[in-house]
């Protein structure tokens, strides 16, 4: 069975050899190899050239300036030769190949892998010096940064000490886990895990416990054994949900949790475990922050900084306490010699001490030992060993340090009284908005991470990048001022760029000025982002131009699809008024509308009346589970379905709307008649014995 985003090549050794995230990162190159290509085709003989041009696109502007003076142009590709270009088109072509012939999408992925293998020989061959039978590359450590920036890197490796740690992880937190009890626990020197994760259920629980009611349990596939539709369901909502807590998921797909790909489930683990045990390294959950800073522009920064930031800024508070000499700036080489451990956990639990001290031993495994020791009497978890901190894992190393704030943070429970917090706090609504927009540009796969949106985006820069994201080639980057930006009114100009960009784009945008963004202005920035997010999905639906003939998606067009979707499927007595009807409060209209676009995928013996509200949240809880189980890339919360908020009622309306269009179905949608044809629909397995099963209506 095939699902969305697979890329299947015919060749076993090149399907075994590239991960789905490699497959996916190819075929956008070779794409756009095809649309560089001067005769409109791209053939054999074309490769070598073509690549070079490829290379020369994704160049640093270093590079740029150099040809812009003149420079030599690039040879035939990057760092080969051209009697090694013709060697590797000889050694990969098959007998009924012809230079004169289309290059195939597989015979682009046989260059590829040859090359690789040429450049990574003449890297371990570097330094002047020639390999046998060949020549030193001087361009070969460009070459290689522009394979690897294309594509995730084909030698992947894990470390073996994470790995131990996260299923640690996962055996202390979900043992007692109902379904999980019979597979827990996961032995930590094997590989099981990532058998393990295999049908997605343990992801799910795994989101659920970083950040709980992230998803509803219910709409988890949960019968002891899946056909392959339920687990891309489940891996489907696992992703989907990762998004909306703040996970970068940009090269995984749910092929790539199916085949348990070690390097991708593995560092999917870690991003949502660093999530569970960073929860709290904030102003909202821990108030008690307040005493790391002095003033109000202490204050702003300490808004502005990542949760690991605040962690590092809170370790060097404590550290100060103990008379520490040295400021930690990282998890790694800072705290090797454990120094700082030491001195951290006596002020924070000085009763727990024992001798010999950690630093009245010289050797340094001695020392990590025996500060993991007094963390053991703390009550902390171990997430490393001595050889962990010796050696300056980081990712290990953060989890250590979190975990310590989680048990024992060392703050006052007295709140110091200061004047300058006065005001930080917003309403829910303006709050739940901050936080739909910063994962919504977060999941966009843009170079900068966020983590407040009113902070994060005054110099500009951030939106710039949205914008080019989403409106391609917009941006003037030549105009652009690339962070660190100190002078003020630098961020101004990045900020008079983004409105003029949005005038472009006919946003409304009356009385806004640059300087607004550049200072925080909470109501302007969400009125803005809104624009910028609505225009996205707008242009998503416009771009499905079988569907919409390329003509221009509106609030109205969306509205008319959702009700005529409901009703075809028989729901007659099921309509929406508005975006800010309030009968949405309920749910009922949006399970039908799922209904209608997936008639399988709503159980509906789980669904109320949604006339209470403990009702009403039930299903709002539901329904956006079920929505990213389909495929559904949205990032409200129960709340806003709750509280019918007008803006998150179209975004969820248009993203199963983009879903259902995009499926790989044979239907057309006459805009004029409001007719629909449908020719076919997805094949699925039997689901006739599955737990979750999808009843028909009668039990409504």
């Amino acid at each position: 069975m095939g699902f969305d985003g697979l890329v299947v090549v015919s060749d076993p050794y090149l399907q075994r050899r590239f991960t789905q995230a490699d497959l996916r990162a190819l075929q956008a190159q070779y794409a756009a190899l095809w649309d560089a290509s001067p005769s409109g085709r791209l053939r054999m003989r074309d490769l070598p050239a073509a690549i070079s041009s490829l290379r020369g696109a994704t160049v640093s502007a270093k590079a740029d300036a150099e040809k812009e003076n003149n420079a030599p142009e690039p040879g035939p590709g990057p760092g080969l030769t051209d009697e090694e270009w013709a060697s590797v088109l000889k050694a990969v072509a098959r007998a009924d190949e012809r230079p004169h012939q289309d290059a195939s999408f597989e015979l682009f992925l046989r260059v590829y892998a040859e090359m690789q293998l040429r450049l990574k020989s003449a890297g371990a061959g570097a330094g002047g010096k020639k390999a046998a039978g060949g020549i030193a590359r001087s361009s070969s450590s460009s070459a290689v940064a522009f394979l690897t920036a294309a594509t995730t890197t084909l030698l992947h490796t894990i470390s073996e000490s994470e790995k131990a740690s996260y299923v640690g992880h996962i055996n202390a937190y979900l043992a007692e886990d109902p379904f999980l009890k019979s597979a827990l626990p996961i032995d930590p020197a094997t590989d099981h895990i990532f058998h393990v994760t295999k049908d997605g259920v343990l992801l799910c629980k795994l989101i659920n416990l970083a950040v709980p009611g992230t998803i509803d349990e219910r709409a988890i596939n949960t019968k002891r054994v899946l056909n392959l539709w339920e687990k891309n369901e489940n891996h489907t909502l696992c992703l989907n949900s990762a998004k909306a807590i703040g996970c970068t998921v940009v090269n995984i797909g749910t092929q790539d949790l199916a085949e348990g790909r070690p390097h991708l489930v593995l560092g999917l683990i870690s991003q949502i475990i660093k999530i569970q045990l960073l929860a709290d390294v904030n102003l909202k959950s821990t108030p008690q922050l307040v005493e790391l800073v002095e003033d109000s522009k202490e204050m702003e920064e300490l808004m502005s900084l990542s949760p690991e930031k605040i962690l590092l800024r809170w370790m060097n508070f404590q550290l100060k306490k103990g008379g520490f000499q040295r400021t930690v700036t990282n998890f790694s080489s800072d705290i090797k010699d454990s120094e700082a451990y030491a001195c951290l956990l006596n002020v924070l639990a000085p009763e727990c001490s024992a001798k010999p001290s950690a630093m009245s031993v010289k050797d340094l495994l001695h020392r990590a030992r025996l500060v993991l020791e007094h963390a053991d009497r703390m009550g902390c978890k171990r997430y490393l060993t001595p050889k962990d901190i010796v050696g300056g894992l980081p990712n290990l190393n953060l989890a250590f340090v979190a975990h310590i704030f989680q048990k024992r943070n060392g703050l006052s429970k007295q709140m110091k009284q200061v004047s300058f917090v006065d005001g930080l706090s917003d309403d829910a609504q303006v709050s739940r908005e901050e936080r739909s927009f910063r994962l919504w540009i977060n999941s966009l796969g843009i170079s900068t991470y966020i983590n407040n949106v009113f902070e994060d985006l005054r110099n500009g820069w951030v939106l710039l990048e949205v914008i080019d994201k989403i409106a391609p080639g917009s941006v003037n980057w030549k105009m652009a001022n690339r962070p660190p930006i100190k002078l003020p009114f630098k961020k101004v100009e990045n900020c008079n760029q983004v409105l003029k960009i949005g005038k472009e784009l006919k946003f409304s945008l009356v009385n806004i000025a640059g300087n607004d963004i550049v200072q925080g202005n909470k109501k302007l920035i969400l009125a803005f982002l809104w624009q910028l997010m609505r225009y996205n999905i707008l242009q998503l639906l416009k771009n499905l131009r079988f569907h919409s003939n390329g003509k221009e998606i509106t609030d109205i067009d969306i509205l008319v699809w959702a009700n005529k979707k409901v009703k075809d499927s028989g729901k007659h007595q099921s309509c929406m008024e508005s975006f800010k009807d309030r009968s949405l409060s309920s749910g009922t209209f949006f399970l039908d509308l799922l209904s209608g676009v997936e008639p399988r995928v709503v159980n509906w013996s789980l669904v109320t009346k949604g006339e209470k509200d403990e009702e009403k949240q039930m299903n709002a809880s539901y329904i956006i589970s079920v929505a990213r189980k389909l495929g559904c890339s949205i990032f409200l919360l129960p709340e806003d379905i709750l509280e019918v908020n007008q803006k998150m009622m179209l975004t969820l309306t248009a993203s199963i709307m983009y879903w259902y269009l995009k499926r790989p179905t044979s239907h057309s949608l006459d805009s004029e008649n409001g007719s629909s044809c449908e020719t076919s629909s997805i094949t699925t397995s039997d689901d006739s014995a599955s737990e979750s099963s999808f009843d028909d209506n009668a039990a409504r």
